[in-house]
């Protein structure tokens, strides 16, 4: 999930914020504004109610936001680099590159965000019982007891022992410190949210064809069991993959010393002159040995043909800073969760600066096809 606008740094994390959120933003602050704080409060002024509205909306989401933001903390203080965090539909997500060294990190890094939720649910659910007792019945009141219900549920949620959620975290690294394979445990947490996100659908469904709760709480109920079971399928996936290629170096898969050009070069001497010579989709910009950018034939395609003659590569290509680099010495695993970030999907290898070689995927693909031949090969033995 990509961020549509960055909102800065928090700890040195770059924050941004997709579209999506806008949509959920919404619906918090009508649903607060116009129907719970208007009939848990009545005869009070309809700015009233916008203001109560859009505070609790504000803070709900500030709240999210640290608990992300404990995430990527803890996760750099056990050795992984964070990308950014993103705030969405569906909460957020800090960006982690690699995985986690350790059970022991592993329960680090992902038991801290609901312990955040849980902490910032206690103390506005200790305001509303302190308001309560001196007698404050109003906005304030609702404002606060709905913060402090709204965190302790998606602490409660987010423990749930089913991937995507840190509780799929937290179950992964129980298996693994039980059986000492990170993988299994990574299928065990995957194979639970996929049990997770049916019974929501299932719920949700439920609750929407027999009009209990409302038509909204329940298709809502449903969309997250879907994105559940979308996400778990892909972490089951990663995990296999990554079991595949472990051990493998990227000087082990990259295509060494590919075909470069300048950024100077037209789009329409690359079609002519590259694209059909050498059966490359990919080619790195260089200067002085160095990459500057990468053009794809999918960027190539964007171009009018009757503006190839006009417009360099370096026009189209991705810029210097969007570019992923590795080290031919750096595992394959590593890897990965960078390369599925890059728009294009390929990774440059360099040595001190210098380009020696590109990753592409299908180079990832060959590489997942002799491991898996290897592994039945030796099995049959």
């Amino acid at each position: 999930m990509r961020a549509s606008f960055r909102l800065g740094r928090i700890a040195g994390v770059p924050v941004g914020v997709n579209w999506s959120v806008l949509v959920i933003f919404a619906l918090i602050w009508w649903g607060l504004s116009a129907n719970l704080f208007p009939e848990s409060y009545p005869d009070r002024s309809v700015v009233a109610y916008l203001l109560a509205g859009l505070t609790a909306a504000v803070v709900f989401f500030l709240g999210l936001l640290a608990h992300e933001v404990s995430h990527a903390v803890v996760a750099k203080r056990n050795g992984l680099g964070v990308q950014g965090i993103t705030l969405w539909l569906f909460g957020g997500v800090a960006e982690l590159r690699g995985e986690a060294r350790s059970p022991g990190a592993e329960l680090r890094i992902s038991g801290i965000g609901p312990l955040v939720s849980l902490i910032i649910g206690i103390f506005f659910g200790a305001i509303a019982t302190l308001l309560a007792l001196a007698g404050v019945q109003g906005l304030l009141l609702g404002v606060m007891a709905w913060l402090g219900g709204i965190n302790l549920l998606l602490a409660v949620f987010n423990i749930l022992p089913a991937a995507p959620l840190d509780g799929g975290r937290l179950l992964r690294a129980a298996v693994w410190k039980a059986t000492g394979d990170r993988t299994r445990a990574t299928v065990v947490a995957a194979r639970a949210g996929w049990i997770l996100g049916l019974a929501l659908i299932g719920f949700g469904l439920w609750r929407f064809l027999t009009g209990t709760g409302t038509g909204v709480g329940g298709l809502w109920l449903a969309l997250i069991g879907w994105f559940l079971i979308g996400a778990a399928t892909m972490e089951e996936r990663q995990a296999r993959v990554g079991d595949a290629l472990r051990g493998i170096r990227v000087a082990d898969v990259m295509t060494p010393q590919p075909q470069t050009a300048s950024g100077e070069l037209t789009v329409a001497d690359f079609v002519d002159n590259y694209l059909f010579a050498y059966r490359h989709t990919a080619l790195p910009l260089i200067e002085d040995g160095r990459p500057v950018g990468l053009v794809t034939l999918d960027r190539v395609r964007g171009v009018p043909s009757g503006e190839r003659g006009s417009t360099t590569l370096a026009a189209v290509a991705c810029r210097a800073d969007d570019l992923v680099l590795a080290s031919p010495d750096e595992p394959l695993t590593d890897l990965l969760p960078r390369l599925s970030e890059c728009a294009d999907g390929r990774a440059l290898v360099v040595t001190d600066g210098r380009l020696v070689g590109i990753v592409s995927p299908s180079d990832i693909s060959r590489a997942v096809q002799r491991s898996s031949m290897r592994d039945q090969l030796t099995t049959g033995r």
